[in-house]
C-alpha cells in the first residue's frame, strides 16, 4: 500500500488513516495584527481554530467522489474515493489507481484494507485521531504560536472555484501548508506542503471530482464485508502511554504534545515480556510525529540512518537493547530533537 497518498488523504481531510487527514469559504475577516496583547493572541488563536474547525467539519459532513494524485519525492500515486456521511456515521471506500490494486474501506473506526493479488484482507479498529487531533482534544490550542494565517486568492481546481489559504510556521522546527478550499461547501480540493525556502515538498490535488454525489452507505459496508475467498488478518492496537511503558521526554519539542500511543502485539511470547512494539504520536495542531520503539535486532537493524521523502522525513537510532525510529512531515532538525530528547526510565 502506498503510504504516502493515504497519509496526505488524512490531512487533506479525507480523514482515511486518522494520523492524521478540511475546508473553509474565505470570506473569514482577515487577521488584524494591529491588535496588542492578549488581545491580539487571542484573536489570532480564534481565527485560526474557526478556520481548521470548519475545515473538519466540511470534511466529515459532504458526499463526494474524486479521483486524487499525489506527487511527492518525484513519484506520482492515485487513487479513487468515495466518501459518505449519514448522522454520526461516516464511510469511505478507497481504490488505488497506481502501484499494486488496494481496496480500503473504513466504517467509522473499523478499517479493511483488501489485497486482492495476496487473496489477504487485513482489518482493525483504529481510534480516530481527527484531522487535526490536538485541535479536537483540548479547549486551549496554542497552534496560532505557531503558525500564521494568509489570505491568496482565488483559483479553479477540478473544474470549482477554491479559496486558497496558506499557514505559514513562525519557526523552523515545522513545514508551512498551502490549501485550496471549495468556495460552497468548504471542501479541501488541493494541499501542498512548504519547506522553509516555500518549495513546494508535496502536493495532492483531486483531478476530478462529483460534490453531492449519490454514495450509499449500506452499498459500501455491503462491499466492505464481501471477504469470501480471501485469508482475514486481525490487526490489534492496544491503547497504553509512555509512561506505563516506561518512556518519557526529557523535555518538550516546543509546540508538539502527545496525543496517542499504542502497543501492537506480536506474539503471546513478546507480549509477556513486553516487547511489543510501541508508536508514539505528538501533534502541533497541523503537524504530527510517530516514535517507534521495537527490540534491537542485529540482523534486521543495520545502521543508524536518515531518509527524505518528499515532506515525510525518517530517522532511526538504536538505544540499547531498542531501536528507535521517528517519522514525520516536519524538518529533519526537529525528528532529530525528538530522538534526542527521548529516555528510557529505569524500572
Amino acid at each position: 500500500m502506498n503510504y504516502k497518498i493515504f497519509r496526505l488523504f488524512s490531512l487533506a481531510g479525507l480523514t482515511f488513516l486518522a494520523m492524521n487527514h478540511v475546508a473553509a469559504q474565505v470570506s473569514t475577516p482577515a487577521i488584524t495584527y494591529a491588535l496588542s496583547g492578549t488581545t491580539a493572541t487571542t484573536a489570532k488563536s480564534r481565527s485560526i481554530d474557526d478556520w481548521l474547525m470548519r475545515m473538519h467539519e466540511a470534511s466529515q459532513k459532504r458526499a463526494y467522489i474524486g479521483t486524487f494524485v499525489v506527487s511527492s519525492g518525484g513519484s506520482l500515486s492515485s487513487a479513487k474515493i468515495w466518501n459518505v456521511c449519514e448522522g454520526n456515521q461516516q464511510m469511505e471506500r478507497i481504490e488505488t489507481l497506481t502501484g499494486a490494486p488496494r481496496s480500503i474501506f473504513r466504517h467509522n473506526d473499523q478499517v479493511v484494507t483488501f489485497m486482492p493479488d495476496q487473496k489477504l484482507v487485513r482489518s482493525e479498529t483504529r481510534e480516530s485521531l481527527g484531522l487535526f487531533p490536538k485541535l479536537l482534544q483540548s479547549n486551549e490550542s496554542h497552534i496560532a504560536d505557531f503558525y500564521k494565517l494568509r489570505q491568496k486568492g482565488v483559483e479553479r481546481v477540478a473544474g470549482v472555484e477554491a479559496n486558497i489559504i496558506e499557514l505559514v510556521p513562525r519557526d523552523n522546527l515545522r513545514f508551512g501548508y498551502r490549501v485550496w478550499t471549495e468556495k460552497k461547501t468548504d471542501l479541501v480540493v488541493k494541499l501542498q506542503t512548504l519547506g522553509p525556502d516555500g518549495k513546494v515538498l508535496e502536493q495532492a490535488a483531486f483531478s476530478e471530482l462529483q460534490l453531492g454525489a449519490p454514495v450509499k452507505m449500506n452499498k459500501l459496508i455491503q462491499l466492505m464485508g464481501k471477504i469470501e475467498g480471501y485469508h482475514v488478518e486481525k490487526s490489534v492496537l492496544v491503547k497504553t502511554t509512555a509512561n506505563a511503558e516506561g518512556w518519557a521526554m526529557k523535555e518538550p519539542v516546543a509546540g508538539f504534545e502527545p496525543v496517542r500511543c499504542y502497543k501492537r502485539p506480536v506474539s503471546a511470547t513478546e507480549a509477556a515480556v513486553g516487547n511489543d512494539p510501541l508508536q508514539w504520536i505528538f501533534s502541533d495542531g497541523l503537524a504530527s510525529v510517530s516514535i517507534f520503539v521495537e527490540p534491537f535486532d542485529r540482523q534486521r537493524h543495520v545502521g543508524e540512518s536518515s531518509l527524505s521523502l518528499g515532506a515525510t522525513q525518517t530517522m532511526t537510532k538504536q538505544m540499547d537493547p531498542y531501536w528507535i525510529t521517528v517519522m514525520g512531515e516536519v524538518p529533519m532538525a526537529t525528528l532529530q530533537l525528538f530522538a534526542s530528547r527521548l529516555e528510557h526510565k529505569k524500572p
